[in-house]
């Protein structure tokens, strides 16, 4: 029988190789459409970010259901690499790097394709966002930050509530240390409760700020970012292998 630890790296594992299915997906339309193949269509590219969108959606749908089985296995993930853990944020990414990472995609596809922009070569991806959707964009980066904010403060009054009643002071009574303690585990219990109750919350903001930017990208801009943002996820799992080697743990 599996023990929670493999459920839940399991669960991350198949994760992971949904991002690489849907990359390669995403990179293929592309390459048709940039090697003289009938045009990227609207429509395509919406049925592609959504299947993307559907995907995570079914993905924190998984992990509400198994916070429940391991909390902190989610929190200190044993299969993420330890570039990966230093890097998270209530157990996963700060939903505010989807807006960083379409920053840094506007200004950097705007230089390396400067010429072909102004020949108007260049069509529909990020390159190309208009003044309107910046503003958007800067709207929901401001109204992300307040909500990460906010969840960043719950998790720290969770997190010094093991330093107060009655954790604490049962810990200073004890006559050994570790012993165990009924008072204790339900403290416990209740501390992970509200810990996989925060993380739900957390991911639902990743969800619902992902669905927005979206919304605000025409759907080839979605396909552009969603290509960057897969890449960037399996990339750093991978250097972070590659870290781990280096230093040892793996």
């Amino acid at each position: 029988m599996a023990s929670d630890d493999q459920i839940l790296q399991r669960c991350f594992h198949e994760w992971m190789a949904i991002q690489e299915q849907e990359l390669n997906q995403l990179l293929q339309a592309l390459n048709q459409n940039g090697n003289g193949g009938d045009d990227l269509t609207e429509t395509t590219c919406a049925q592609l970010t959504e299947k993307s969108v559907n995907s995570f959606q079914e993905y924190i749908d998984k992990r509400a259901q198994l916070s429940r089985l391991d909390i902190s296995g989610l929190f200190s993930p044993s299969w993420n690499t330890a570039l990966e853990k230093s890097l998270l944020w209530v157990a996963g990414c700060r939903p505010s790097i989807y807006i960083r990472l379409t920053y840094a995609l506007c200004g950097s596809e705007v230089e390396f394709q400067l010429s072909e922009i102004i020949q108007g070569l260049v069509r529909g991806n990020l390159g190309q966002i208009s003044a309107a959707q910046l503003r958007m964009i800067n709207d929901l980066h401001m109204k992300t930050i307040k909500e990460e904010e906010k969840l960043s403060n719950k998790l720290a009054g969770l997190q010094e509530n093991i330093a107060d009643q009655p954790i604490a002071i049962v810990a200073k009574r004890m006559s050994r240390v570790g012993e165990t303690s009924g008072e204790v585990d339900h403290a416990l219990d209740e501390h992970e409760s509200s810990m996989a109750n925060i993380l739900q919350e957390a991911d639902k903001l990743r969800l619902s700020t992902l669905k927005e930017l979206l919304s605000i990208l025409t759907p080839l801009q979605g396909v552009d970012f969603l290509v960057a943002s897969k890449k960037l996820h399996l990339c750093m799992h991978e250097w972070g292998k590659t870290r781990d080697n280096r230093h040892g743990r793996r």
